[in-house]
């Protein structure tokens, strides 16, 4: 044997050598010797999820619509639970048993080494007690985050509330994980991601008693958490609060707008509920009890229901009437009920005088000259131009599709065209005397509350109007909304003045009727609506604007089953006004009646009534 072959076996014996004193050794420490395992145990690495504080919201003067409570999840990591007192952590979390050990097999099928959320939305107060107990429960801890809460309690439809992420939202998107909370509905949703904010980690090391001993390595692998951005508002809260308490025990609701920017200064769904009821624990149970209610409170009417406009649709009929020439501001027409009903008043002898006194068979007259304009000698023809025509001056006041609003689920009503009553009666198998109730603004047409606010501010404007929105600026109170937009209705702006004056004389002049909405020392342009209900009482509906030479906020209030908008949608748009515009209200006993009447009440009697009558 050589020299290079003994060397080779002393190499040889020597790592031999070594790798049996490692093994000894890690046989030792892991078998024999408990201490260092011991040692391991009571200090370990935690992944903690730092959640950011979500964006507040806040009204037009600064007011919080929307604020942050701080709340307290239960995390498990399995693989450090030890020994688990079940019954003792059931009592502690107020948890039942069998949901104890059903969520820590669920934390151990979702991971032995990442934390799950074992229980939820603990609030502070009760997290006090808690956390003195929790070093009893090795593998348990408490996460800090944050729960909305709404200081004017007012507002659900519009703010929306927060939900858990389902699981197909966690697999479309990156930035979600199970257990988190995102907007649904309202301006939580439609402004999700500038609310979220961003998540950051912290890493800290705990002791075997979930005590933090420190942050891990100095906090190198830390990631800071960024606070959502805040909105700001138009909303004015007293106005919006004011509109809730005019609205209870009725269905319907109340928009206005600032017809110089298209800001929504209230939005008013009625029935409605506490924001509130909607936060935290309770949060499933109190959605299953709103869900089930009669009076559907979780719909809103602001924005999704869909009605026929009545007598306000008059006054598009007359811009669209004098800008194509079918008329003149002096055409008049005699009041001749055997065409459509009216109620009793002098024959309209001009434009301003039709609009005052609602004349539905002036309006009748008026239609007809807009679809039969006798461009084809073929009166189907013929009808099917003038009605294309007259559909597309409609899509110009922002009906017939949705207003680009800022918040989710808006409807855009209905404004039938040639192809809607094609495919209802055939081609050239319809006419005016098919259609001529869409005159008075029933029929199929149909138009959503936004709309009609909407439409009040294009007389305001005299001829135009900005994209209605919620939010005016985001992070900042200066950063203004840029995508709102201008738009010109295709009717001359000469034609609005004469429409105006019709308007100023429905509340202001004898034979006007909604007398009941003037304010004093305002001079209020509006009009009045009566809207057919085939299952009960008719629908109620007022548009309007104020101060009429410098309009500054412009509304529609619609009460359901409620008869003539006179008498109880005219007088509530009132109010709101001059709560806004003076910041206070002139006419207490107005209030009051308006605050105490019950139609929900009536409308069930008039209901119980009618089907009385008709069984006789």
């Amino acid at each position: 044997m050589n020299n290079l072959d003994e060397r080779k076996f002393v190499l040889i014996a020597a790592v031999l050598f070594v790798c049996a004193v490692f093994i000894l050794r890690l046989f030792w420490l892991q078998v024999v010797d408990t201490g260092w395992a011991a040692r391991a145990a009571d200090i370990s690495e935690r992944k903690v999820t730092v959640f950011p504080s979500r964006g507040l919201i806040y009204d037009r003067h600064g007011e919080l619509l929307v604020a942050n409570t701080p709340v307290y999840d239960i995390m498990v990591v399995p693989r450090e639970v030890k020994d688990l007192d079940t019954l003792g952590l059931s009592t502690l979390l107020n948890v039942p048993l069998d949901q104890v050990r059903e969520r820590l097999h669920k934390a151990r099928e979702y991971s032995q080494w990442k934390p799950s959320e074992f229980e939820r939305q603990i609030t502070a107060e009760q997290y006090a007690a808690i956390s003195v107990h929790l070093y009893k429960y090795p593998g348990f801890y408490g996460q800090s985050r944050t729960l909305r809460a709404y200081p004017p309690h007012v507002a659900a439809h519009m703010l929306g509330y927060l939900s858990e992420v389902s699981a197909r939202k966690v697999e479309q998107d990156p930035y979600y994980k199970p257990g988190d909370v995102i907007g649904v509905g309202g301006l939580e949703s439609y402004y999700e991601k500038e609310l979220r904010g961003k998540r950051g980690v912290k890493y800290v090391v705990v002791d075997v008693h979930n005590n933090v001993q420190g942050r891990f390595k100095g906090g190198q692998y830390d990631t800071l958490a960024h606070e959502g951005k805040n909105l700001y508002t138009g909303i004015d809260l007293k106005m919006q609060e004011l509109g809730e308490r005019l609205m209870r025990n009725k269905k319907g609701s109340i928009v206005a707008l600032d017809p110089r920017t298209g800001e929504v200064l209230a939005l008013v769904s009625s029935p409605t509920y506490d924001p509130s009821l909607l936060v935290g624990r309770v949060r499933n149970t109190n959605y299953r009890t709103l869900q089930q209610d009669s009076l559907v409170p979780l719909f809103d009417r602001a924005l999704q229901a869909q009605y026929p406009p009545g007598s306000i649709f008059k006054l598009v009929q007359a811009a669209i009437a004098l800008d194509e020439g079918v008329i003149n501001l002096n055409t008049s027409f005699a009041c001749n009920k055997s065409l459509v009903g009216c109620h009793a008043h002098p024959d309209a002898r001009n434009v301003e005088e039709a609009v005052q006194m609602s004349c539905n068979p002036y309006f009748y007259h008026v239609f007809k000259r807009e679809i039969e304009q006798g461009k084809d000698p073929n009166r189907f023809k013929d009808a099917a131009l003038g009605m294309a025509t007259w559909k597309t001056y409609m899509e110009s006041f922002g009906l017939g599709h949705p207003p680009a609003l800022d918040l989710p689920a808006a409807k855009g009503g209905s404004i039938p065209g040639v192809d809607y009553y094609n495919r209802m009666y055939g081609p050239l198998q319809w006419a005016f005397s098919t259609i001529y109730s869409l005159s008075i603004g029933q029929g199929e047409v149909l138009v959503v509350p936004t709309q009609m606010a909407n439409l009040a501010a294009i007389f305001a404007n005299r001829g135009y109007y900005y994209d209605p929105h919620v939010v005016r600026a985001i992070g900042s109170p200066d950063s203004l909304n840029k995508h709102v937009q201008r738009h010109e209705t295709m009717v001359d702006d000469k034609w609005f003045p004469p429409i105006v004056e019709g308007m100023r004389r429905v509340v202001n002049e004898p034979g006007g009727t909604a007398r009941r909405a003037r304010i004093p020392g305002i001079t209020v342009c509006g009009k009045t609506g009566t809207a057919q209900n085939p299952h009960g009482k008719d629908h109620a509906v007022f548009i309007a604007f104020a101060p009429m030479e410098d309009p500054k906020i412009a509304i529609a209030v619609y009460v359901e089953n409620s008869g003539f908008g006179g008498t109880w949608a005219a007088p509530i748009a009132s109010l709101c006004m001059e709560q806004y515009l003076t910041d206070s209200i002139s006419r207490p006993e107005l209030l009051k009646e308006m605050e105490d009447a019950n139609l929900i009440a009536t409308e069930k009697n008039y209901v119980k009534f009618v089907s009385k009558r008709r069984r006789q």
